[in-house]
């Protein structure tokens, strides 16, 4: 999802944390600065809903926990707060967290035309910058391609593009599956 709307006043971290409560949206916070969520396509959220269904068995039996779109991330504690599509920690810390998860192993967002920049942009900077991250899943809601950053030594990470056919694997969870289980019951528009 992408934030559209852009509220005019600054907050610090605190004061955003007790405002978003109150409000019947949710807003993503980015250095001060507060960013209303959009609402999604249909095929985004089966999308979202898809990669859920597939992972959480597995990751139930590893004391793991999966959340989607309503759940933030904090990135650090004075910065950014954003929605990602999917998120995943297995740390103790986060099992029982009530606000916010804080270290993630594995974030994924949907793209659709609205959210692709911010996505591969400024989300996709942040988020690589998190100690704990493993992987950066970004799929693809017009057609079937899946692209996985895998951290790998130091600073470096490597990148694996997925399209019809192939299995998807995750090494930060041990994970394999074929990548049509994301689009099940996904319908593309058709060109005229």
């Amino acid at each position: 999802m992408v934030a559209v709307t852009q509220q005019p006043q600054k907050m610090t971290v605190e004061e955003y944390l007790e405002w978003e409560l109150q409000q019947d949206i949710r807003y993503e916070y980015v250095n001060g600065e507060v960013f209303a969520m959009t609402g999604v396509t249909i095929p985004h959220n089966d999308i979202a809903l898809n990669f859920y269904t597939t992972i959480n068995p597995h990751l139930r039996s590893r004391g793991c926990r999966v959340n989607v779109s309503d759940v933030k991330v904090q990135l650090s504690a004075q910065s950014q707060y954003y929605y990602p599509d999917v998120i995943v920690s297995c740390d103790p810390q986060d099992l029982n967290a009530r606000k916010f998860i804080q270290n993630p192993k594995l974030i994924a967002e949907v793209l659709s035309p609205g959210t692709s920049a911010k996505d591969r942009g400024e989300k996709f900077t942040d988020y690589l910058k998190i100690p704990t991250l493993q992987e950066y899943i970004l799929i693809d809601s017009e057609k079937i391609s899946v692209e996985r950053y895998s951290r790998g030594d130091g600073r470096m990470w490597l990148y694996y593009p997925y399209t019809a056919e192939d299995i998807i694997t995750l090494s930060s969870i041990e994970f394999e599956f074929p990548i049509e289980l994301l689009y099940e019951g996904v319908a593309f528009e058709t060109e005229a």
